[in-house]
């Protein structure tokens, strides 16, 4: 299966280089870390909400809705979905204090990036996860940013499941950790890099996204 980190594909060149990893890798499906910010895909295509994305789309494929101009995006809002003998996971949207404990209907705006927690709580009751999707990071990870990565409720999702293997958004970088017994992986992005996933082994292979 193919695996594409945060792709920002509202512009144009990196529309193209994210079609372009579709066309190399050739798999029969992909999953996907957010910030996508295009919905008309070539395979079916399972992604997390990130924190840049058309959250009018987003909210759409949260009620089960399929919007003009979408075509193979399926969203995982703190559901699962079983490929290859696989059952994949992800919560859609980033942490903000200040929006956690409130209801998903008061979020508002470019406020609708952000998982509450219902979402979590629905994550942690999923059962038998092999492979979890996030574009927030646990603890665990040492990605270069200026600020300390790692959330708690992150964590706590993935304390629950145990989940052989976290693939994470958001830092546009390619870093390996571990929390607890999960294996997690923060992806390069698609502009830059493309990845397969063999579903045996979950052996994760990178390529460079060919350039235009």
């Amino acid at each position: 299966m193919l695996v594409l980190g945060d792709a920002h594909a509202a512009d144009r060149s990196k529309r193209r280089a994210l079609h372009a990893a579709y066309d190399a890798a050739d798999a029969e499906y992909a999953l996907q870390l957010g910030d996508l910010m295009h919905y008309d895909l070539p395979i079916p295509t399972y992604f997390v909400a990130g924190n840049n994305e058309d959250f009018d789309v987003i909210d759409a494929l949260r009620s089960g809705d399929s919007p003009d101009g979408v075509r193979n995006a399926n969203l995982l809002a703190s559901t699962v979905v079983e490929r290859d003998g696989l059952r994949i996971a992800g919560l859609s949207g980033n942490y903000a204090p200040t929006q956690y404990e409130k209801d998903r209907s008061e979020l508002a705006s470019e406020r609708r990036r952000h998982f509450v927690e219902a979402d979590v709580e629905r994550a942690k009751v999923l059962e038998d996860v092999d492979v979890f999707l996030v574009n927030e990071s646990p603890h665990g990870v040492d990605v270069t940013e200026d600020y300390q990565v790692g959330c708690r409720y992150v964590d706590a999702i993935l304390r629950e499941l145990e989940p052989d293997l976290c693939l994470l958004g958001h830092h546009h970088e390619h870093v390996e950790g571990v929390y607890g017994d999960t294996r997690v992986v923060s992806l390069a992005p698609a502009w830059d890099s493309y990845y397969t996933l063999d579903p045996r082994t979950l052996e994760l292979e990178r390529y460079a996204t060919p350039s235009e």
